[in-house]
């Protein structure tokens, strides 16, 4: 018999016969070594189904979880598009409520130019009106110290003697019965 366990057949030769035997029935090592073997397969076919069962079990699982982040993703999707929504909203308030300032802003300070007063926020616009009134004060010490130092005296000038140089004798004349209270 062979290693492998199998009945070894023989081809017949040309010109022998076959004998044919009436006993077809295998030894006992032979059905020793197919129950071995068979008890073998049914071994490997119940740990291939066990782990067929546990990759099915896997997939399912896997699968749920799939679902789950799926359904999540979705829901986040949508609560992002809201949260987009409602950031623009705020946002265009926002800005509404910056030019409002803005103009509030230029409408409560009148010496300064509005060219002076700018800004995208709240903040900025302070500190230009900040800037604004500081340009505005300091135009204005310098205004009041120009003028300190150009005073004109109240009342109107003293009269002095009218220049006669550059008249000619026929002015001289009318200039001085103008003078006397006479006509000319």
């Amino acid at each position: 018999m062979p290693e492998n366990g199998t009945p070894e057949t023989q081809e017949p030769k040309e010109g022998q016969e076959t004998q044919e035997t009436g006993n077809t029935a295998p030894a006992p090592e032979d059905l020793e070594a197919i129950r071995l073997q068979l008890q073998e397969e049914q071994e490997a076919k119940a740990a291939a189904q066990a782990a067929l069962a546990e990759k099915d079990a896997l997939v399912a699982e896997l699968e749920a979880s799939l679902s789950e982040v799926l359904t999540l993703s979705e829901t986040k999707g949508k609560e992002l598009e809201a949260a987009a929504a409602e950031h623009a909203r705020v946002r265009e308030a926002r800005d509404q409520a910056v030019a409002k300032y803005l103009t509030m802003a230029k409408a409560l300070n009148p010496a300064v130019p509005e060219g002076i007063i700018a800004g995208e926020t709240i903040e900025e616009i302070d500190a230009s009106v900040g800037k604004g009134k500081a340009i505005v004060e300091a135009v204005r010490q310098a205004m009041e110290a120009e003028a300190k130092g150009t005073r004109v005296p109240a009342g109107a000038p003293t009269r002095g003697a009218i220049n006669l140089e550059g008249l000619s004798p026929r002015e001289k004349i009318a200039l001085g019965i103008q003078q006397k209270g006479g006509t000319s």
